[in-house]
């Protein structure tokens, strides 16, 4: 269970990126939100101990639990469904033993986990239609659950992350190549129908996103949100206007910026923090993703590899859509800027899979 590492292989250098990072969105949160300044400090500190247990916890004795994890996942998804809180139109927490948390964000990490193990399994069946049709309906049951609560933009990222495994672990180019020539022609038609007026296939709430994303002059009520974060990471210029500040030309001061905390929270940082401190989150979430790559090229198995390829992919696709949407170049989605933004359940679990990471590099593959 727990073994005895060597000190030299621990890495340092991705505890103290995913440290920096943590600290500056709790600075932020602070600015943003004061009143829950407190409960992310206290976030972090549950984070770090639980990617110091896990970091010394052999994880191939944590994937042997691959079945039962991802059985308690689907469940935590269908309990969502029939007895989530909603806010804002969507069921996406449930409140067990009196702990409030969001079953979307740990399905990232259980799906990460449940296919290391399973593909590494299977790895020699991976190309074969039967072994491809019952990972289509493993990973389409919690997609699924995800997408009905509803919650969009995680499952899309969430498929990302799943894409990603599925690349690592030796797929096919001819699988690959095909999937691309049916995928591209599919999306065009898609993206078609969901500009149609009575179109089924999405929500009305996120064409009207689409809509004021592409055509904000005339949709200047739902695009707001939207140009008034562009305006606030502008106004910052190289230096920022400093945290807690009190300008009246202050974006955020002056409410324009909705979810400050959590969604656009890279506004609020960009505004006080300027160029540089927004280019520092950039560069760290980069040297975060960097590292977990790396990790993954000296794990002693593919699961590990899996793994570190598959926290890359989480906090590298999620980082990017974020910064998209806070700079306009995507439509807004709802997703939080990882280790920045508010957020217990998504703060902990994004802890609790560096510390497996961290633990893969422990049992790095020596030559």
């Amino acid at each position: 269970m727990f073994k005895m590492y060597s000190l030299k292989d621990y890495r340092f250098r991705l505890c103290l990126y995913v440290t920096a990072l943590t600290v500056i969105g709790i600075f932020v949160i602070g600015s943003a939100r004061e009143s829950l300044q407190n409960k992310q400090i206290f976030g972090m500190a549950a984070g770090i101990v639980a990617m110091i247990c896990l970091s010394l916890f052999d994880y191939s004795l944590l994937l042997r639990l691959s079945w039962l994890m991802y059985i308690g996942n689907v469940v935590l998804l269908a309990l969502v469904i029939f007895m989530g809180e909603s806010s804002k139109g969507a069921a996406r927490w449930i409140i067990i033993a009196g702990i409030k948390f969001q079953p979307s964000e740990l399905s990232k990490l259980v799906i990460i986990l449940f296919f290391a193990a399973f593909l590494m399994r299977y790895q020699e069946q991976i190309n074969t239609f039967r072994a491809l049709s019952v990972i289509a309906v493993l990973v389409g049951v919690p997609l699924f659950l995800t997408l009905k609560q509803p919650d969009l933009s995680t499952t899309i990222v969430t498929t990302l992350i799943f894409i990603t495994l599925l690349f690592v672990s030796g797929i096919s180019y001819k699988i690959v190549g095909g999937a691309i020539a049916v995928f591209l022609p599919a999306m065009i038609v898609i993206l078609y129908q969901i500009m149609q007026p009575d179109q089924k296939i999405i929500n009305p709430y996120q064409v009207r996103r689409i809509l004021a994303w592409r055509y904000p002059e005339k949709y200047p009520e739902l695009a707001y949100q939207q140009q008034n974060s562009i305006m606030a990471v502008g106004s910052g210029q190289l230096w920022g206007k400093g945290l807690n500040n009190d300008s009246i030309d202050s974006v955020k001061n002056g409410n324009f910026i909705s979810e400050p905390h959590t969604d656009f929270i890279f506004s609020v940082a960009s505004e006080e923090l300027g160029f540089v401190g927004a280019a520092t989150i950039v560069v760290l979430l980069m040297l975060i993703t960097l590292e977990c790559i790396l990790i993954a090229r000296r794990a002693k198995d593919m699961a590990g590899r899996l793994i570190c390829c598959g926290m890359a992919a989480e906090i590298g696709f999620q980082g990017f859509v974020n910064l998209s949407v806070t700079t306009g170049l995507l439509p807004n989605t709802g997703l939080t800027l990882p280790f920045v933004s508010y957020g217990l359940t998504s703060l902990v679990t994004l802890y609790m899979g560096i510390g497996i990471v961290l633990n893969v590099g422990l049992q790095r593959k020596k030559y």
